[in-house]
């Protein structure tokens, strides 16, 4: 019998990690803001060199995206995905024309499903005027199939307080610590099911079917921990290796930092030979096996459907924009906070908790 390779391709890290349907997008955006100046924006910013509106230079260890002056993405449509944004360090602050907005960061994940068509802004507000506003986030998108490409667009808040964290131990005591947004992590020993938080109700990760997986794996040195196998035979799984040094999958050294295909069909046993923590993101599922056809930030099946996705917006502007600018920013004060379509009132994190509790 031929032994299983764990790893079947590596590719390398650059700006946009590449990804395996049903994903069809993965950034990780590192970005070491300076001290902000008083206005959410970046203090004595140096702008030759970049392309104002336009700047993904990382000149200084950071990038102004399309904003100008506070960093980020202001309003811009997306229609058939959705965007996935775990956000590690720092705050975004999200408006769209559902006229849902929110502030969130620090290991919170927003879910949005764009659907028929929605736009929305976002935008790297910077707090603290005498310290570094350092930003770290991962945007994922993931596709939709062809029967949910128009749903209505669904916006919603996982907060970092109730998604589930599981810290599991090895045979020597070392921890791996496992973030659970999509996708159960199965019971193993004394550990019981990690079970996520539902996803929009239209989403292909809502299947069970799909076994669709995100998850952020954090192994200490000398750390040992067992991928479990997929659920299905067909699912596709990426390991993106992107913090620390000296991970081994199933015996076998990888050298860089990577995008790894991983075999899904069997358990593979990670190994930390380093001296610091390695982490990793997780995203598996089984393919959604339909064309896709791209057009900046529309993705559907066909290219008489991208073509009818461009009339729409132009006669329709996707529900229209109903905020005064098209870079929202929403307030000096620190905190996190989500306000629904419809809603006047806002949740927060530790009332979301205890609601859900």
């Amino acid at each position: 019998m031929t032994q299983a390779t764990p790893i079947l391709q590596v590719q390398p890290l650059g700006p946009l990690w590449p990804t395996m349907d049903p994903f069809l997008f993965c950034a990780h955006h590192d970005d070491a803001y300076p001290a902000s100046n008083g206005q959410m924006g970046v203090e004595a910013v140096e702008f030759e060199g970049r392309h104002m509106g336009s700047d993904f230079s990382r000149r200084d260890g950071f990038s102004m995206y399309h904003g100008e002056p506070v960093p980020g993405f202001p309003g811009h449509p997306h229609r058939g995905f959705e965007t996935v944004t775990l956000v590690r360090k720092g705050l975004i602050d999200h408006s769209d024309s559902l006229g849902a907005a929110a502030r969130y960061g620090g290991g919170d994940v927003q879910w949005l499903t764009a659907g028929r068509g929605i736009q929305h802004a976002e935008m790297f507000p910077l707090l603290e005027t005498g310290q570094a506003n350092p930003l770290e986030l991962f945007q994922i998108w993931l596709n939709l199939p062809a029967r949910s490409k128009m749903v209505e667009p669904h916006f919603t808040m996982f907060w970092h307080e109730r998604i589930p964290r599981i810290t599991q131990h090895d045979a020597q005591g070392r921890e791996t610590e496992i973030t659970v947004i999509a996708g159960a992590l199965p019971a193993t020993g004394e550990q019981p099911q990690a079970r996520p938080l539902a996803p929009p109700p239209e989403s292909w990760a809502a299947d069970p079917g799909a076994d669709v997986a995100i998850w952020t794996l954090k192994l200490a040195p000398g750390a040992r921990w067992t991928l479990p196998r997929a659920a299905g035979e067909a699912t596709q799984r990426m390991l993106y290796f992107f913090a620390g040094a000296g991970l081994r999958i199933g015996g076998k050294a990888v050298h860089a930092h990577a995008a790894l295909q991983v075999n899904a069909q069997h358990d593979w046993e990670l190994f930390n030979g380093g001296n610091a923590p390695i982490e990793c993101l997780l995203l598996q599922g089984r393919p959604i096996g339909e064309p896709v056809v791209q057009y900046g930030p529309f993705v559907m099946n066909s290219q008489e459907q991208i073509m009818q996705t461009l009339q729409d917006y132009r006669r329709t502007q996707f529900g229209g924009w109903p905020w005064s600018d098209q870079a929202p920013v929403h307030g000096a004060q620190y905190r996190r906070f989500a306000r629904y379509p419809g809603r006047t009132e806002d949740e927060e994190p530790a009332f979301a908790a205890a609601r859900q509790g």
